[in-house]
């Protein structure tokens, strides 16, 4: 699945909910799947951790389809070139600076 199949079977999904709940509510909703995506990463349970890690992306496209962002092309725009901080493909940023 590309990114752009998966926003959009977000979308066919779940737009009604999503646009009643707006932005302030999905966000809650995200950060609270962030907050047990890194549970899962403290306990290693691989099968927990890929279904943590599949519902933090779900709810971030979820957050990118009520504000009306592609993502595909916002990626492509920042990171399709190479790292922000560098140009370079492979990054040889600093460990310390933020690419």
């Amino acid at each position: 699945m590309t990114l752009t199949e998966l926003q959009t079977l977000i979308r066919e999904m779940y737009s009604s909910k999503d646009a009643e709940r707006g932005v302030d509510g999905t966000f809650m909703w995200f950060m609270e799947e962030v907050g047990e995506l890194a549970a899962a990463l403290r306990e290693n349970d691989r099968r927990e951790l890929g279904r943590e890690f599949a519902d933090v992306m779900a709810w971030l496209v979820t957050l990118a389809n009520i504000a009306n962002i592609d993502l595909t092309e916002v990626m492509d725009e920042k990171y399709g070139s190479g790292c922000p901080g560098c140009g370079q493909m492979v990054c040889v940023c600093g460990t310390s600076a933020k690419p």
